[in-house]
Order: structure tokens, then sequence, then C-alpha cells
């Protein structure tokens, strides 16, 4: 029979040495910490074999302190400790352990941090991961120094994942991340910090770093067969470093309030915002707007604004695009950024887009009635996210059609790409119940993300729609001006209408149809109207024959 394993006291040493972890043993009572193993490699030497609590406390950094006096803490036995703590000159390590005896002993063990988590890179980018972003921003905010921490947020990452597949959406992820690390310098703090975050610390004065980051992330990338042109929401916080410095998780949480702001500022506006202490309060202001929203629609708050569509080669109107409005009873009107990324949080989404196109259809066919002339005036609704699977949506498409004396097509439909790649097949057999039903059909913000082209020619769209993003940025962004352009051409390849969106001016309309586009709606013609507003709109389109249009945005 084999003799039993007998540890000895140097065998024990060894491991620990060579794994680089250390054995402690506090003891309150006596104010005694004993160490033994690889204290000197995890630069505990000066504490070992034993030293006080004070001895400790010297010797950790002051924004570590909080974990050590955590550490040293008594617990009842049986309760687990953890601590991270960093002495002078040495890595970042934690401590753990448990608790032997109420308030007589605690022992555990202390190793780098990294042998506990393993890697801190975050795997699909090879940047760092969250945890270990903000444990190194800590530590640079310990030099003196003025630093400013930068989030971007990927946007619409749901709906590239919905179209894609969560593997193809990683190596956009990827990319962004191996894009990232090349725009900034080595000694650049970057991490991946969330599913669709990333952030950047760096030393101010080096320029605009928030510009830098979107210059290297908004660029037109190709993934699987598709095109993807990635828009980012960016946040940023500046900081002074040293003794005084702010806790970086504080930092961190700042630049995300950042980032919701820039979000809630809408697509049209500069997607970036600065930290503020006015910040702090839309927390609470969105849990009371969560509150005001149930009910709303039933109470009569959101009501249909209408924005022209213009025929860019006359001037000539050609029908408008029906866009949500609350009319809050304290806050006065809300636009669509301010509460539709709430609706659909709570779920509202296909009851908003059932309301939508019942009251637009009803607007549509009253001015008809009262405009002979406008034989060919439509009204384009958005389809919500996911009401194409609505049961009894092509019914309803139908007895609105039908109830209002509308005309084939005049009543349009949008719909997002994101709604038909989940389910190309079911998508089309549904797109054509509802186009026999009598509605038109657009594919809206076409170009936005993840285009395929393939789809195209076997779902019966009458009309592609360019989003504003590209529009406004075409005359400065070359990706942007490909993208305009070939949407054009395709649409005209496949007899199909193409919309503009975010036609600004004169010299934009121009450049458009200089292109071969058919239409254009923005604010150089208008915003979205209330409908007493868009019946004036309408009257003076229709004496003068054209809609006015400003020379220059």
């Amino acid at each position: 029979m084999a003799s039993p394993l007998v540890w000895d006291a140097t065998t024990v040493l060894e491991a620990l040495g060579a794994a680089d972890v250390a054995l402690w043993l506090w003891e309150p009572e006596k104010d005694r910490l004993r160490l033994t193993g690889a204290s000197r490699a995890l630069g505990m030497g000066p504490l070992a074999p034993e030293c006080s609590s004070a001895a400790i406390r010297s010797l950790v950094l002051p924004q570590d302190r909080a974990g050590v006096e955590d550490l040293l803490r008594v617990r009842e036995p049986g309760v687990e400790v953890a601590a991270r703590v960093r002495m002078r000159g040495a890595e970042p390590c934690l401590w753990r352990g448990i608790w032997l005896e109420e308030g007589l002993r605690a022992a555990g063990v202390a190793a780098r941090e990294t042998r506990f988590v393993g890697s801190e890179a975050d795997p699909l980018t090879g940047l760092l991961d969250r945890r270990s972003f903000v444990a190194r921003a800590r530590e640079r905010l310990n030099e003196a120094g003025e630093y400013e921490l930068v989030v971007a947020d990927l946007n619409r990452l749901r709906r590239l994942n919905e179209a894609l597949g969560h593997e193809r959406a990683d190596l956009v992820l990827a990319a962004l991340g191996s894009r990232l690390a090349a725009a900034f310098p080595r000694e650049a703090l970057l991490a991946r910090i969330g599913e669709d975050e990333f952030a950047v610390m760096v030393p101010t004065g080096a320029g605009d770093n928030a510009e830098v980051l979107r210059r290297a992330l908004e660029q037109p990338l190709r993934v699987a067969g598709f095109d993807i042109l990635p828009t980012l929401a960016i946040g940023a916080v500046r900081a002074e470093g040293g003794d005084d410095a702010q806790e970086a998780a504080e930092l961190l949480r700042r630049a995300e309030l950042a980032v919701e702001a820039a979000k809630n500022a809408g697509r049209g506006a500069p997607q970036a915002a600065a930290y503020g202490k006015a910040l702090e309060g839309d927390g609470l202001s969105r849990l009371a707007l969560e509150a005001d929203l149930r009910g709303a629609i039933g109470r009569g708050e959101i009501v249909p604004f209408f924005q022209p569509i213009v025929r860019l080669s006359t001037g000539e109107l050609s029908g408008f695009e029906a866009l949500a409005r609350w009319r809050h009873p304290r806050r006065g009107f809300l636009a669509p950024d301010d509460f539709l990324g709430l609706m659909d949080e709570m779920g509202l989404m296909v009851e908003l887009g059932s309301h939508m196109m019942r009251a637009s259809a009803r607007q549509l066919g009253a001015w008809r009635k009262a405009h002979p002339a406008m034989e060919h005036m439509t009204c384009s609704v958005n389809l919500s996210t996911g009401e194409i699977d609505r049961p009894g949506l092509i019914e309803d498409v139908a007895a609105l059609v039908r109830k209002n004396e509308l005309p084939k097509g005049a009543l349009k439909l949008e719909i997002t790409e994101s709604d038909i790649m989940r389910d190309p097949d079911k998508a089309a057999q549904t797109l054509r119940a509802l186009r026999d039903a009598g509605a038109g059909l657009a594919l809206d913000d076409f170009g936005t993300g993840f285009s395929s082209l393939s789809y195209l020619t076997r779902l019966p769209f009458d009309t592609l729609k360019i989003d504003r993003y590209f529009v406004r940025t075409m005359a400065t962004n070359e990706g942007s001006a490909k993208i305009v352009r070939s949407v054009i051409k395709l649409g005209q390849d496949l007899a199909l209408e193409v919309v503009a969106e975010g036609v600004e001016n004169a010299v934009m309309a121009r450049a458009l149809l200089s292109l071969g586009c058919d239409y254009g709606q923005g604010f150089g013609y208008a915003p979205a109207l209330s409908p007493q507003e868009a019946e004036v709109y309408l009257n003076e389109s229709y004496a003068d024959g054209a809609a006015p249009l400003k020379a220059r945005g």
C-alpha cells in the first residue's frame, strides 16, 4: 500500500512562491497579521512575516485603504471576505478568505488580481474589460494631471443582432475594437465596457478625443456580405488626477449619463454630450415620464403630426409622413426621441402603431375629400417594431382603406430592415398581403447598418427611404455620399421610388436631384406639422404649385 502524501513546510513555501501566492492569518485581538509565501513578489515584503494593522494601512495606496478596513473588520464565523488591495510599488492583489472564529481569526490567500480573474482583456476585442478598465483608470488617476474619459455607445446593436445574428454582429464589434486601438496612442486606456459600449481614457490636451473616437469607428465596413455604417452616441467627462481624484467608477457612471443625454438629443442632433450636474435628475424624470405614458394613447395625448414629402424635380407636394407627438399635459409637446424608447421598453409600440395608422388614414381620407385635385396624395405611417407580426394587421389595413375611401397605395406603410430580416420569407408573405389589401410599402432607413440586397428583388416594396444621416453628411463624408448614390441607383434599377430624408436646403435638394432621387423631406421644406398647420401648408402648396424650400440651412 502506498504511503500517504506528507507535506513539509519547505514544499508548501516553494509552491506558494512559484505561484505568486501568499497565505495570511489575521488575529484582531492581538492586532497581528501573519504572512507566508510570495509576500515579497506581491509587494508585502516589508510586512512579512507579521505586522500590525497600522503597518498594512501605511503601506497600501490611499484609494485602497477602504478595502483593507473591510478585510480587517470582525465578522461572524463562516463569513467570506474579499478585498482588492495594492501595495506601494506593486501590482493590485486580491485577498480572499473566511472568518474561522468570531473576533479571533480570519485566514485566506492573497495573489495578483489576474491570478483570480484570468485575462483582463475582453475576449472579443482584445481591449480591457470593464472591471479592468476601472482598475487601471483608478491607478492612472493617482497621477497628477487632467484626464478625459470618453464613452461611445453603438447605436442599433439590437437591430444588428436581429438582422445578422450574434456571430456576425460580433465580427463588427471586433473590427471596431481594432479600429479604436489603431486610433489612439499606446498609453491610452481602451476598453469594451459593455455589450455595445467602448471607453477611452487619455490625458487632455491631445485634441478632441471624442471626435478622434468618432472618426475611427463611424467608417463603413463590410462584414459577411453586408454593408455596415456604425453610428455612435458619445459621452465625455473630465477629471483631475492626484490625491483628490474622483473615483474611477463614478467617472464612468457620469460619462454613461452623458451618453444617454446624447441619445435623447435625437438622431438629427450631433450625438455627443459632456457630463453636467443637470444630468443627475434624468433618472427621476424618467420614472415620472413612464407613469405619465401609461394610458397616454387612450387619453388622446399622442397625436400624428405630418411632415411634407415633395417631388424634387417640380417642387410639387406629394404627400406627408405621419410622426407621433405627445401632447403632455405639463411638459407640452414632446418629440418621438423623448418617449419612443420608453414606449418600446414598456411594450406599447404595437398599440402606438395601430393608433397612428388609424388616425393617419382618417386624416388622409379627409384631405382627399377636401382637395379632389390632389388625387395622388399619400400618407406614410411607420409600422412599429414587431407590428408586422401582429395578428389582424392585414384585416385592419383593408378596413381602413375601405372605410376612408383610399385608393390603392395612398396609405403607405414604412417597415424597417430589422423587421424584415428576422424572417424574410414570412415577411414577404405578409407584405404581399398588405399590398393586396391596398397599402403602399416603403423600406425605411435603408442602408443604416446591415443592408442586404438579395431580399429586395423578392419583396413587394414600391419605395426606398434614405436615412437622414447619410443625406445630411453626404457633402462631407465620402462613405455617406457613396451610400446615397448606391441607394438611388438601386432604386432606379429596381423601378422603386426613392425618398431622401433630412433635406435641409435647396443645395441638398439639387444634389439629390442630380443623382436621380425622386422625393425629399426634411426641415428645408417643413418640420412635422400639426393637422391644422399641414392643412395650411397643403393649401399654399396647391395654390403656388410648389412647396417652399429654404435656400440654405
